[in-house]
Formats: structure tokens, C-alpha cells, sequence
């Protein structure tokens, strides 16, 4: 059965570019993020994982673990490193899981169980749907996922949006609106009644529709 949000996101012991880790405890009560790619030494994920270096403060700043993968042995991840700093300006600054034998891609239903277990002559179009994003929540839930084709650049400044919509969710059961920017107005969703929502929102809210009811976002 496939993953889904909701799903406990997998398990796994991996070698990366920071030391061997077991996933869940290595995020501990963060929250996490793990993005795969299909191959070292690719165009796109080089531009990719230059920027996500460049973001990782960001992601510090909201509790959030950043752990990268590609199916090549950690040691090419090393001088694809370098590589990445020569044209990006900053290398890799968090984990990056060298998954050789294809047990995580696997494990997180990027390729099927009958597809090998080594990436020995693998080429990236072999793994063209290791391109996924899963935000994992500190129960070690999946609470979003993404996948990109090989040809198109993830933008990561929509994944730091999806990130602050789902934390603001866990503290106050809100939802956010098409284009919704932190601090814009939320959304109270139906599943919170009336009567909650004033406990919640003393300061009041518009209501568009029975079920549609907007709010200041709340100040934590």
C-alpha cells in the first residue's frame, strides 16, 4: 500500500554524508524534510541543493531538519559537494543519504519493490521518480509530499510556505487560503464549531459562507 499524508513515514537505517543515522531518531521531536534525487552529478539537483543551503537557516528557525538524498554512494556526494559550491556558492550544509542499495527510494514508494537493489548502472532516468518532497511531523507522520519531474526546479520558498501553513495548523487547527503568506488571514475550518471559535478567535471573524469563515491569524 502506498504512502499517504497521514501515513508514519518509514523507517530506516542509511549512510550519510554526516555519519550512519536511524531516521526517526535522528528527528527526534522536529519536525523534518527529506528530498530526493535521482542521480549525482544532475543539473537541476545541483541548482537544488545549492538554494536549500542557502535556506537551511530558515528551516533551523522553524525547528525543522533538512536531510537530502541520491541514489550514489556517499563518497560521489562528497565531490558532487564541491561541484554544487563551485556553481551555487554554498555547498550541502545538512545530511545527505547515500541510498546505494534503493531501500529508502523503495520504502517511500519513489520505485517499486521489483526494481533492484543496487544503483550500479543506474542512469537518472532509471530513477526519474526519486524527485519527491515529504514533511514529516515530530509523531513521525507524513504530512505533506511533493514530486517533481527531472526537468522542472523545486522551488523551496513554497516548501518554507507549505511548512509555516502546516506548523500554524498544528498550534491553533486553522487552515490557509489559496496564495496565503504567514500573517495573512486563515481560515477556520469547519470541523472547528462556532462555539470553539470564539474561545479561539475572541477578536471575531467574517463569514463568507456557513462554511467558509475568516480570520485573523492568531498570534502564537
Amino acid at each position: 500500500m502506498g504512502l499517504r499524508i497521514g501515513s508514519l513515514a518509514p523507517d530506516f537505517t542509511a549512510k550519510t554524508t554526516e555519519g550512519e543515522i536511524r531516521f526517526h531518531d535522528w528527528i527526534g521531536d522536529n519536525w523534518a524534510i527529506l528530498f530526493s534525487h535521482p542521480k549525482d552529478f544532475t543539473p537541476v539537483c545541483t541548482t537544488e541543493l545549492g538554494y536549500m543551503a542557502q535556506l537551511k537557516p530558515e528551516f533551523d528557525r522553524r525547528g525543522t531538519k533538512v536531510i537530502g538524498l541520491s541514489v550514489d554512494p556517499v563518497e560521489n556526494h562528497a565531490t558532487w559537494a564541491q561541484d554544487i559550491e563551485e556553481t551555487q556558492g554554498t555547498a550541502p550544509n545538512y545530511p545527505m543519504i547515500g541510498d546505494t542499495d534503493l531501500t529508502v527510494a523503495k520504502l517511500y514508494d519513489m520505485l517499486p519493490e521489483d526494481e533492484g537493489d543496487s544503483c550500479e548502472g543506474r542512469t537518472a532516468m532509471d530513477n526519474a521518480t526519486v524527485r519527491a518532497v515529504y514533511v514529516v511531523g515530530p509523531d513521525k507522520r507524513i504530512k505533506a509530499m511533493l514530486v517533481y519531474p527531472m526537468t522542472t526546479g523545486r522551488d523551496f520558498n513554497e516548501i518554507l510556505r507549505l511548512l509555516d501553513s502546516l506548523q500554524l495548523n498544528a498550534r491553533h487547527t486553522v487552515a490557509t487560503p489559496v496564495n496565503w503568506q504567514d500573517g495573512d488571514d486563515i481560515i477556520i475550518p469547519p470541523a472547528v464549531s462556532d462555539e470553539q471559535a470564539r474561545d479561539k478567535f475572541p477578536e471575531g471573524w467574517e463569514t463568507l459562507k456557513p462554511y467558509l469563515r475568516v480570520a485573523k491569524q492568531p498570534a502564537d
